[in-house]
């Protein structure tokens, strides 16, 4: 037991306040000490004097010892937090040192603690400093930990090895000839047994009792001993855990020895034996759902292919990783009583309903006292399941027991441990969009249903796009009357979960993203459907972590949230969850309130692109495009008005069109085409035919040509030429009249430079999310000046001559800014459209790791910080142009590179002058410059930083701007935003 008010003496004590985890002898937030979390009550050995956890599930563990334990005893330590698998990091905090462990690595052996000791640190005040650098509270919630810290890796947790393992288990299974549906059941029923085991709830006398081994392993190595179990456990368990149907004489002696050999931890390929290093116990049952979930996934199935590929997709497993799956019931249970009942229409193997179990009891448990009434009362009257596969429902029934048993903290005796059957009763087999009622079982009795609405509707509704004759299925089942994206399902099953939902029901759902940035009006009217029904709703773009949440999907994904939080109802919470070094390698997200954008739901309906533009900009961004949009006409209306439009080019394929109108002309390849020219010696086109050809007239100069796929600085290629030329579907085209070569080379020049980049991100329905692509369709809704009028103009033609200079060099970075510069003039942006534009360029890289990097690099001061307050004082000069007498002076606190924040002071000075930008060094450290801020300004910044948010402080004559370090934070559009903020709190009556 630790005083965290005692004597600093005290080596943890003085650990965590040198790291910001103790804040003036109070808790940080996230932070509990004091006595043994009851995080996992049935650790073994492990017993922690405190652990932090931020935003996700994501924790660093904290144990005091006297002296230094013997490895062995570390090593089992260690092992217990790496079967828990939520945290990266335990601290192991003696008289004189810290040793900081990789609690994601996994165990090889009984006494391998230091293979994973990571640093150790003396308890001195320049090491310290140093832990406080490496895995501070503040270095750790801005996530700038995994910038440093390469080697942890959520790769190497429990999750991804026991799934490693459990897939190689199928895959040798299914070698030996075992069906798909019992290699499943098999391994579940030796898991679920393995998990008794390791909770005595089955010890070893039983076993030998009832079949004559001491442990599973042994046991499977016999038929007769396996069925002995089997059927023992049926008789004590019923419910759906040991159906008939997987009994063991369907097995093989060979089945049950692979399994055998995996719990004794045999190499399939070496017969060496190593380290069991799981611990079922201690792993969560949400987690061995999740994994369970992954590994009976039939998409992951070599062994298919062609429409059983198609139909497996549809039909099977859609896994939802647990990260996600946290992630959407903290908002949607959010201050509810415990008593709610929740549904999942598509549950799969059932991981929303383990862990929506697993909060519901926690929120009864905090006032009724029986706890084994509240975990049966809960499994058995609150939380509902469908799905088409029974394997999954199954799975799902397998899941949920084992829940139950892991809520309670004395499972006992084995008789007290009879369960009803799930299937039939709360969870169904049942294609969810033809299901017609779903009875709740009424809380004040056990013998009747009673129909009423669900509280809760969550789940990952399946997002495939199985062709036309499976759309035109699922269409009909749902009916005509509901609007619907023709390419997308997820948005079917919403609706049709609004047969199980009253007014002030709850939704909470992982969605295909496509439908909320459609360009196509069935998809518009659909995602607007939804969003009337579900409003007051929030939505969360999740696209930029499509690489480890859904790394089969051939689309992006978006959680929705509806009538979740009492929200005005014309508006719409948007959040966009940036990418960071951490999500891939420790599976969480990084959210800050610059993150949030509120939209009026009227102004989507009126302008859909300015959707789009809420997850990617800021509030500049949609008052720039919105005016954009409303001032100019687009690309493809202009051309249409010259009897042309954007078209794509040929598509080779199989052959079979006549291609001889293009023979003898040029063929540009898919990578000729470069800003502002085309290659002089392209190839002559010799193909004997093509599946779409196209038409002569789409090839005819001039011709303004625009290639597909954008570059790796983030702008559109595109050039003019003045001969014919057959481009294939790699490119886009458009023929000009004759007598408009001059507009054309306009047009191209417009589209190569950094507003055409902007408005890319910000409104196409693709690149940005998912693809590093354009739409014919995003390029035609460009907005461009008209082109005849402004093609005579002075800046006209200065952009006319930048372009045609360009045609033979590489445009340099000067040149580039020029280009820009001329096309701003020709759009009349003033400076601050033009730090939106130039930002939105910088964004639009981050489609690339090389910008994803940069993103996240920390902020210099001489750079970017002083740019960041250069473009703040710009908006706030101009509101005390009117006071004369009046100016602003900015302090950057120049401290160490390394720092996790930035800070940036803003103080008014009655004085006349231009405004100014000071940098100051820090005589000491940076918690010595937050503290003296703290002092003057009456505020915890400590306690009021957390996550990865920012705060800003505003005093009687100063405001103090305070965000993690990365570059992302510091952009000048957030500089403009913060300093419209500062105006208007003066306003209404805080002085800036």
């Amino acid at each position: 037991m630790i005083d965290v008010l005692g004597s600093n003496a005290d080596p943890l004590v003085r650990a965590l306040e040198a790291t910001g985890y103790l804040l003036d002898g109070q808790h940080a937030h996230g932070v509990r000490l004091g006595q043994t979390p009851r995080t996992n009550p049935r650790w073994r050995s492990f017993e922690p004097d405190g652990h932090w956890q931020g935003c996700s599930e994501l924790r660093v563990y904290f144990k005091s010892v006297s002296s230094i334990p013997p490895e062995r005893e570390v090593s089992a330590w260690r092992r217990e937090v790496w079967n828990e698998g939520r945290a990266p990091l335990l601290w192991i905090v003696s008289p004189n040192r810290i040793d900081l462990y990789n609690g994601f690595q996994r165990p090889q052996s009984e006494d391998d603690a230091k293979a994973s000791r990571l640093r150790s640190f003396a308890l001195v005040a320049n090491q310290l400093a140093e832990l406080n650098s490496l895995a501070g509270r503040l270095t750790m919630e801005t996530g700038q930990f995994w910038r440093s810290s390469r080697d942890i890796d959520k790769s190497d947790s429990v999750n991804e090895q026991l799934l490693a393992d459990l897939t190689r288990l199928r895959t040798d299974l299914l070698k030996d000839d075992l069906r798909e549906d019992r290699a499943h059941a098999l391994i579940g029923r030796a898991i679920f047994c393995q998990y008794l085991v390791d909770r005595q709830i089955v010890d070893r006398h039983n076993l030998r009792a009832i079949c004559g081994s001491r442990t599973l392993a042994d046991v499977l190595r016999t038929r007769d001993s396996a069925e002995l179990l089997f059927g023992w456990l049926r008789s004590k368990f019923n419910g759906d855990m040991f159906p008939h149907s997987d009994e063991p004489e369907t097995l093989s002696s060979r089945h049950l020895e692979r399994v055998a050999d995996f719990l004794d931890a045999v190499d399939p390929d070496s017969g060496q034996t190593t380290l069991f290093p799981y611990q079922f116990d201690i792993i969560p049952v949400e987690l061995i759902s999740s994994i369970y979930e992954r590994f009976a996934n039939p998409t992951t199935n070599t062994q298919l292919s062609g429409a059983k590929l198609v139909a497996a997709k549809e039909k099977g497993v859609h896994y939802t990783p647990l990260s996600l799956v946290s992630f959407v019931l903290d908002e949607v249970l959010d201050e509810l009583t415990g008593h709610e009942t929740v549904l999942d229409l598509t549950c799969g193997s059932g991981v929303f309903l383990v862990e929506a179990l697993r909060r519901l009891v926690r929120l009864r448990t905090r006032s009724e006292s029986s706890i084994r009434e509240a975990i049966r009362t809960t499994l058995y009257q609150q939380v509902y399941g469908v799905d088409i596969s029974e394997a999954a429902i199954r799975v799902a029934a397998f899941s949920l027991y084992l829940a139950a048993l892991e809520l309670d903290p004395d499972p006992g005796p084995l008789e007290a441990l009879r369960f009803k059957p799930l299937i039939g009763r709360t969870l169904h087999i049942a294609n969810a969009l033809q299901i017609e009622s779903i009875p709740i079982r009424c809380m004040q009795s056990n013998s009747t249903s009673c129909s009423k609405p669900f509280d809760v509707i969550v789940g990952n509704p399946p997002w495939t796009y199985g062709g036309s004759a499976s759309t035109a299925k699922f269409r009909s089942e749902l009916g005509k009357d509901v609007a619907q994206s023709p390419k997308n399902r997820s948005l079917a099953f919403v609706q049709r979960s609004m047969a199980f939902a009253g007014p002030e029901t709850r939704f909470g759902l992982v969605l295909s993203a496509n439908p909320f940035f459609s360009a196509a009006t069935t998809g518009q009217n659909a995602a607007w459907d939804i969003v009337r029904k579900l409003s007051p709703i929030t939505i969360v773009n999740l696209s930029n972590h499509s690489d480890w949440l859904f790394k089969d999907a051939n689309m992006p994904a978006v959680a929705v949230f509806g009538r979740h939080r009492p929200d005005p109802l014309d508006r719409i919470t948007v959040v966009q969850v940036p990418w960071s070094p951490a999500g891939p390698r420790s599976h969480t997200f990084e959210i800050s309130a610059n993150d949030i954008v509120q939209l009026p739901r009227s102004a989507w309906k009126r302008q859909p692109a300015l959707l789009k533009a809420a997850f990617c900009g800021k509030r500049r961004d949609l008052v720039l495009l919105d005016r954009l949009i409303e001032t100019f006409d687009s690309l493809g209306d202009q051309l249409q008005r010259m009897g042309s439009q954007i078209r794509q080019g040929m598509i080779i394929g199989n052959k079979r069109g006549n291609v001889s109108f293009a023979q003898g002309l040029p063929l540009l390849g898919t990578s000729d085409l470069r800003p502002f020219s085309l290659p002089s010696d392209l190839p002559l086109f010799n193909k004997l035919g093509a599946e779409r050809p196209r038409d002569r007239d789409l090839y005819r100069a001039p011709l303004l040509l625009i290639k597909e796929f954008v570059s790796r600085d983030a702008r559109l290629v595109s050039a003019v030429t003045q001969h014919d030329v057959v481009f294939t579907n790699s490119h886009y085209g458009a023929a000009f009249p004759c007598a408009k070569y001059r507009a054309a080379v306009l047009a191209s020049a417009i589209l190569n430079s950094a507003l055409s980049s902007w408005f890319i991100l910000m409104s196409s329905s693709t690149f940005g999310l998912w693809m590093q692509r354009v739409l014919r369709s995003d390029v035609a809704r460009i907005p461009f000046p008209e082109l005849d009028g402004i093609a005579n103009s002075e800046t006209g033609k200065r952009v006319l001559q930048i372009a045609i200079s360009l045609r033979n060099n590489i445009p340099s970075v000067d040149d580039w800014k020029a280009l820009d510069e001329a096309v701003f003039d020709l759009y009349g942006l003033d400076a601050a459209d033009r730090l939106v534009v130039y930002d939105g360029l910088f964004k639009a890289r981050w489609q690339w790791k090389t910008g994803r990097d940069q993103s996240v690099e920390p902020a210099s001061v001489d750079d970017v910080m002083t740019n960041y307050a250069r473009s703040f004082l710009t908006v706030i000069d101009a509101w005390l142009a009117a006071s004369p007498d009046w100016r602003m002076r900015c302090e950057i606190l120049n401290h160490a590179q390394t720092d996790p924040l930035r800070v940036v002071r803003f103080v008014l000075e009655n004085r006349s002058g231009p405004s100014v930008v000071e940098i100051v060094d820090l005589s000491g450290e940076l918690s010595d410059a937050l503290h003296e801020i703290e002092e003057r300004l009456s505020v915890r910044i400590g306690g009021s930083l957390f996550g990865s948010g920012e705060l800003t402080v505003y005093g009687q004559d100063e405001v103090v701007v305070i965000k993690p370090a990365a570059r992302r934070h510091w952009l000048g559009v957030s500089a403009l935003e913060d300093a419209d903020k500062a105006i208007e709190k003066s306003i209404t009556g805080v002085r800036p």
